[in-house]
């Protein structure tokens, strides 16, 4: 029964190997779904309210795998998950990512939205290492030191995890 964290830069890869892991045993959830309120502009869901939805989530499925880059969200699974994968790869190879990403239906109404949205990920990518906020390197990299089971940093597209 695993239970894995998945948590780096946007455009690191966690919702691809996130997808290749729950395709094989597991139950899959990426943090957007459930981090914002439904408003413009984007504004943060309470953590209280995220909680109550992280915890029907992990409370309706044995073995799962959830990936983000909120710190805050991270560290509420932090005593129930088997498994961390820190995805810290080099900024140009997320960027490249997030050039190539595929539609993500359960984000965006059609790939034109999606691709639209693409300057300002590429923006927000290229700040990871200069914010002081959950979703920064500093963050993450004091979350990842901080866990005391089973860890994996991942530093570029070729690593094999599964």
């Amino acid at each position: 029964m695993r239970k894995i964290l998945l948590f780096g830069n946007s455009g690191s890869g966690k919702s691809t190997l996130a997808c290749q892991l729950a395709n094989a045993t597991m139950a899959h959830l990426d943090l957007d779904s459930l981090a914002w309120l439904p408003k413009q502009p984007p504004q943060r869901m309470p953590l209280t309210e995220s909680r109550v939805l992280i915890d029907e989530f992990t409370a309706n499925n044995e073995s799962w795998v959830i990936e983000g880059c909120y710190t805050d969200l991270l560290e509420l699974l932090a005593e129930t998950s088997t498994e961390l994968v820190f995805l810290n790869l080099p900024l140009e190879q997320c960027l490249l990512n997030a050039s190539l990403r595929p539609w993500e239906p359960h984000k965006y109404a059609s790939k034109e939205a999606q691709d639209a949205n693409l300057e300002m990920l590429i923006d927000w990518i290229t700040q990871y290492e200069h914010r002081d906020d959950v979703f920064s390197i500093t963050a993450h990299t004091q979350f990842y030191e901080g866990f005391s089971g089973t860890k994996t940093c991942i530093l570029s597209n070729e690593h094999s995890f599964i």
